[in-house]
């Protein structure tokens, strides 16, 4: 039985409920279904992915979709966490999640597919592809085999399959994906050159997707809610414009065969397109989709529900209050921060967790938040701070970079008074440096968030204060915490002093003119920021990697942007090459580089060279606080791992750790999930 709670009239368009089909959603705010890549060895949605929706079921949403590209056959996989719904295993799954998911007054549907020319076929099953014609696709490297007679009557039978597991499974609806799945390949004319019934006019186009629908609906009846994933628009010429889209559209809603559709734009067959139209990062604009959608409900008579970087409220209340959307979906907004509607409720929208499109989400590691680290490890992890159980503690950190700001948020949070130490006049420490990449300047919210939550919570911050031993000690401290981050150590380098760090060029401490050699040896953000940075300033820069393409170690959506960003200033990566030697050369610098693959020397002359290497942890406070410290600076792993106390305490003497780079060079999200698994652990 489905539960869902009704909300009370509100003057807050976000709060009003939605009556779909024989639902009442509470509110008009939702998640999107996502292949969120916690699915377990058998593709079903265990206690991990379920406890992942259920924080935002618990946040109040009125409706969470989950499962996305979740396959009714064998032969619609690739290796990136999909759901099965192709076995009859996947529905006492469903009926402990929906039953889960219910009680918390949420809704609760999947997303099922089959995904065509998409389909890897060297993993899993490793079958052959099928498609509406043999066109190859980029992103999934497939090369499809059209697809015959018998095969759509299978997989128009084993949808229908698919949707009694999910009804039997007490899940309140499904969508259908079509954008750039095997139903859309049908309807663009640029993936279906078919002359038969299926190819051609939009109404042999549709056939397939027409035939899927009735046979979902004649299979389970009219009290369960069926939608589709659908283009309004493929932003190609060879593709559907917004006209055919409508055309094909209005065939389905004719035969009452949808209760609503779910907005998409563009295409999913390159890295490009995902990231600039499906899931568009901080290089794009906020909501860059929103009034194509909201063109295409004018024109229809369904609900209408759309995603696509609607990270802040403002866009979000605008859409509903405009009847842009009949459902706003801010399905990465509710990965940085599940508590979205219940923070609305209390008023408190200045203190929801803002989504900064930092792309995380879209790790191999997913769904990992950049700006959460509690996001997929719910299992384990809380995303709400519990109280102490002991006794208050005086907690000191040193450092206000992302590792320092969350230690002092999550010990002031359990009741511990937090004092921060920041040796600068602001805090954030390195990551203010991030936004000088021209398409980064939200990742600034990471720290303005943390630095308003300090503010709310009283936590002590002293400000232009560098830290000494006395210092730490004068404050009688029960823990101390050093978050001093890490600095550029170019003493292995051959010719290392002659150098300029990469970071001092993102703080414009240096001023470099004439032509520069940028070397990157991480992978990261740095390189790239420093190189763009150097050629928007007219310098023309030479830019070699000991990786075999740039930002190696990012998000694919990063490095597929990187590579747009370095591409637009011609600045030609060359990879694979190993730093040897910089000497000088009269007013020059000579490098020496050798090619990993080859094994051949290069050797370059420029009048500067930037170095990013990463960072060596700044130690020298740890060391001195190591002798006063009762338990030597060591943490115990076994209780870092899991939510266990890793107090160690005796009588007036205080417990010390590090975090962040101040215990190793890694990334933001590393930093604070140190400082989260630390300090809700004192």
């Amino acid at each position: 039985m489905t539960i869902i709670t009704e909300t009370k009239k509100s003057s807050d368009p976000l709060l009003r409920s939605f009556k779909l089909g024989h639902l009442t959603l509470r509110n008009r705010i939702m998640s999107t279904s996502h292949a969120c890549g916690l699915g377990d060895s058998d593709h079903m949605p265990g206690e991990a992915y379920q406890a992942y929706h259920l924080a935002k079921a618990q946040g109040g949403l009125a409706l969470t979709m989950f499962g996305g590209s979740s396959y009714v056959s064998q032969d619609s996989k690739w290796n990136s966490g999909q759901l099965s719904v192709a076995t009859d295993k996947v529905i006492p799954h469903f009926q402990k999640f929906s039953s889960r998911i219910h009680a918390e007054g949420a809704a609760l549907m999947i997303q099922i597919t089959h995904l065509g020319r998409r389909a890897e076929t060297n993993t899993q099953s490793w079958m052959p592809s099928v498609a509406p014609s043999p066109i190859r696709e980029r992103g999934h490297r497939s090369i499809p085999r059209e697809i015959n007679h018998d095969e759509i009557a299978r997989i128009v039978r084993e949808f229908g399959d698919a949707a009694v597991r999910c009804k039997e499974g007490g899940l309140d609806g499904l969508e259908v994906m079509t954008q750039g799945h095997l139903i859309g390949q049908f309807l663009s004319p640029d993936t279906n050159k078919r002359t038969d019934e299926f190819g051609g006019t939009a109404k042999n186009r549709a056939r397939f997707g027409l035939m899927v629908l009735e046979e979902i609906r004649s299979r389970v009846g009219g009290n369960f809610i069926v939608g589709m994933r659908y283009a309004v628009d493929e932003g190609i010429d060879e593709g559907q414009d917004f006209d055919d889209c409508l055309h094909v559209l209005k065939m389905f809603e004719e035969r009452g065969l949808l209760d609503f559709v779910n907005a998409n734009y563009g295409r999913l067959d390159t890295e490009l397109s995902l990231v600039v139209d499906c899931m568009p990062g901080m290089q794009e604009r906020q909501a860059p989709w929103l009034e194509k959608a909201g063109a295409f409900k004018k024109e229809i008579n369904l609900p209408v529900f759309h995603a696509a970087k609607i990270n802040d409220i403002a866009t979000a209340r605008h859409a509903i209050s405009e009847g842009l959307l009949d459902m706003v979906a801010m399905t990465r907004a509710h990965i940085a921060d599940p508590d979205i509607v219940a923070k609305i409720k209390r008023g408190e929208e200045d203190r929801i967790r803002p989504c900064v499109g930092a792309v995380h989400c879209m790790d191999q590691n997913r769904p990992t938040c950049l700006h959460n680290p509690v996001t997929g490890r719910e299992k384990a992890w809380s995303h709400r701070i519990q109280p102490s159980v002991g006794q208050s503690k005086k907690v000191v950190i040193v450092g206000g970079g992302p590792a320092g700001l969350e230690a002092a948020r999550i010990s002031a949070e359990r009741g511990h008074k937090a004092v921060l130490f920041e040796a600068a006049n602001a805090l954030g420490g390195q990551l203010l440096l991030a936004d000088k990449a021209s398409w980064r300047r939200d990742i600034r919210a990471i720290v303005d968030w943390r630095g308003n939550e300090l503010a709310h919570l009283g936590v002590d911050i002293r400000l232009n204060t560098f830290a000494e031993f006395q210092d730490v000690i004068a404050e009688t401290p029960d823990v101390v915490i050093v978050s001093t981050g890490g600095i550029p150590d170019f003493s292995l380098v051959e010719g290392g002093n002659l150098c300029t760090s990469a970071w001092d060029v993102l703080g414009r401490q240096v001023q470099i003119r004439g032509d520069v050699l940028v070397y990157d040896g991480t992978g990261r953000h740095t390189a790239p920021t420093a190189a763009e940075m150097l050629v928007r300033a007219g310098q023309e820069v030479h830019y070699f990697m000991i990786d075999d393409l740039p930002a190696k170690e990012l998000t694919y959506g990063e490095r597929v942007i990187w590579k747009k960003q370095l591409a637009e200033q011609n600045i030609v990566p060359i990879g694979d090459h190993s730093l040897v030697s910089v000497e000088r050369m009269g007013n020059r610098l000579a490098t020496t580089l050798i090619s990993d693959l080859t094994g051949k020397e290069t050797r370059i002359e420029t009048s500067a060279v930037v170095l990013e290497t990463g960072v060596t942890p700044v130690s020298e406070l740890f060391d001195e606080l190591v002798g006063g410290s009762a338990n030597g600076g060591w943490r115990d792993l076994s209780r870092t791992l899991v939510p266990k106390s890793n107090s160690q305490m005796e009588s007036g003497r205080y417990d010390l750790f590090r975090i962040g780079d101040a215990a190793g060079s890694r990334n933001v999200q590393a930093a604070m999930f140190d400082a989260l698994r630390l300090c809700q652990t004192i």
